[in-house]
């Protein structure tokens, strides 16, 4: 797939930002993400986003948060990626409402592969274990939609800077970083097995 870049993309993102990544690039984005897990996923095919999502990132995370004694005054103190297969069955059609990257951990199925050609979109895979980290990249908690939800499972919208790193996991031109992987292990087990006819 030739060279790996390093990219900096501010939000929204456009369609000419998403083409111009390939599986295998490192990304760090500036602007506005949001938070949403499977409940929120539902929540938003069910009753429509209360977000613009044309051009968003979605960062499949549970963060932790601390609240001081005003309503709104929010602060983020963890927030690491969630295992993104939860969200399976909901994210081809929150794709297809405008979503222009998700970030989680894991990958995602066929499905959503199939909906990231056809959308425009990309996945990046963000390091597990590193919560304390990306928290470092935010710089504001702009607000908080379904609260009701509870404190995981809410939309929160962050400002963040330079968040990262991201790996292109999946682009939308179908190269998938997790299949690629899978298909290097079956073929070393295809020689080790042959290898071992031949002794």
């Amino acid at each position: 797939m030739g060279e790996y870049m390093n990219k900096e993309l501010k939000t929204p993102l456009s369609k000419e930002n998403i083409k111009q990544l390939k599986a295998g690039d490192i990304v760090y984005i500036s602007g506005t993400i949001y938070t949403a897990r499977d409940r929120a996923h539902q929540r938003i095919l069910d009753e429509g986003s209360p977000v613009d999502l044309k051009g968003s990132v979605i960062f499949h995370a549970g963060p932790i948060i601390k609240s001081s004694d005003g309503e709104n005054d929010y602060k983020m103190i963890a927030v690491g990626p969630t295992t993104s297969t939860r969200m399976n069955p909901y994210e081809p059609d929150v794709l297809k409402l405008g979503v222009s990257a998700i970030i989680g951990k894991g990958g995602m199925d066929e499905k959503t592969e199939a909906a990231l050609i056809e959308y425009d979109a990309v996945y990046l895979a963000a390091v597990g274990g590193c919560a304390a980290l990306y928290v470092k990249s935010i710089l504001n908690v702009k607000g908080v939609n379904w609260i009701d939800l509870g404190v995981p499972e809410a939309i929160w919208e962050l400002e963040v800077k330079e968040f990262g790193p991201l790996v292109v996991a999946m682009d939308s031109h179908g190269n998938n970083l997790y299949e690629n992987v899978k298909k290097k292990i079956k073929a070393n087990q295809l020689f080790l097995l042959a290898d071992s006819y031949d002794r």
